[in-house]
């Protein structure tokens, strides 16, 4: 009895790890390739204005030196 439900057991493994191994190892299925129309993105909207640049810029140089004159003291 014993034999046998180790026969059992060892099966049940075998089969597991070879699905396994055969699923990870099948290459999937190609899919089917739809083109969609998509609506073209207006360039205005990603473009950032030179003047929001500037001010970052001046923002990032008022703060270095407010961390350089902190460190001053």
């Amino acid at each position: 009895m014993s034999k046998l439900l180790s026969a059992m057991i060892a099966a049940v493994f075998a089969l597991s790890t070879v699905t396994a191994f055969a699923a990870d190892t099948a290459a999937p299925a190609p899919a089917a390739e739809k083109k969609e129309m998509k609506k073209p993105v207006k360039a205005k909207a990603h473009k950032v204005t030179k003047a929001k640049k500037v001010k970052k810029v001046k923002k990032t140089a008022m703060k270095k030196e407010e961390k350089k004159d902190e460190m001053k003291k």
